[in-house]
């Protein structure tokens, strides 16, 4: 499914934004480097300080609003940084932790489907309150989707409490839809080239179907076919792009 005119144009001005905005701090902040302008040229360290700030700048929001809107354009609903109250059981909480915490030790592996059984098997007792906030929320078919959007190589920190929300998330509501993002893969096209260890402390990345990662999570959320045509996107911006920033490096 290729996305709509509307839909590019409102991914074009965010990308565009995106670069306006680093080419900017990088001109206010382009040092004087002797020794490196005299080993590497001087206008490639002003593109090397440019990527880092535009790689600072590209991240979170900017990937966030691009989800939304191709979100929105297939009739869904959807909302950034979503919070959604939770009622946990006690023991289920506690597992959660245990779960966790064996991870972490390396005392387990990770399996999805068979932590999600175990704190569904707790029933009785009290139930917690507990807040959640989730970086995409879309709603469409009937089915409601949690996705934690992280860097694509995140720390072990950070997957951490992405597990620990997306499986509140499944114990307040089996019905729900909670998944781990990573944009792109750093590794290659294929799941199985994703190379960054740390996450997989955690998740299993390859088995965990509630793990997503470039293509599959485009795919999902904007139907077959919008990841290709959200790279023919950024292509068409980049010719752009790479005007703006020739007048920056020379």
């Amino acid at each position: 499914m290729a996305m709509d005119k509307v839909t590019i144009a409102r991914i074009e001005t965010i990308l565009l934004e995106c670069v306006t905005n680093a080419i900017k701090r990088t001109a206010k902040n382009i040092q004087h480097k002797p020794f490196h302008e005299a080993l590497l040229t001087k206008e490639l360290n002003a593109a090397a300080a440019f990527e880092r700030s535009f790689s600072t700048s590209f991240g979170q929001r900017p990937i966030e609003e691009i989800s939304r809107e191709i979100a929105l354009s297939t009739g869904a609903e959807a909302v950034r940084q979503k919070e959604t109250m939770v009622n946990i059981n006690k023991g289920a909480q506690d597992e959660i932790t245990r779960i966790l915490n064996r991870l972490r030790a390396g005392e387990s592996t990770p399996n999805w489907s068979s932590e999600i059984n175990k704190i569904s098997a707790f029933k009785k007792g009290d139930y917690i309150a507990e807040r959640i906030i989730s970086d995409l929320w879309v709603k469409k078919e009937g089915k409601e989707y949690f996705f934690s959007l992280k860097t694509v190589k995140p720390n072990l920190d950070q997957t951490q409490i992405a597990k620990k929300d997306m499986l509140l998330i499944k114990g307040h509501n089996p019905e729900y839809y909670p998944f781990f993002v990573l944009y792109y893969n750093p590794g290659g096209e294929e799941k199985k080239e994703y190379n960054w260890s740390i996450p997989n402390k955690l998740f299993n990345i390859i088995k965990d179907d509630c793990v997503l990662i470039g293509k599959e999570y485009w795919d999902l959320i904007g139907g077959e076919g919008t990841y290709s045509s959200l790279l023919e996107t950024f292509q068409k911006v980049g010719l752009k792009t790479r005007d703006m920033l020739k007048n920056l490096i020379t």
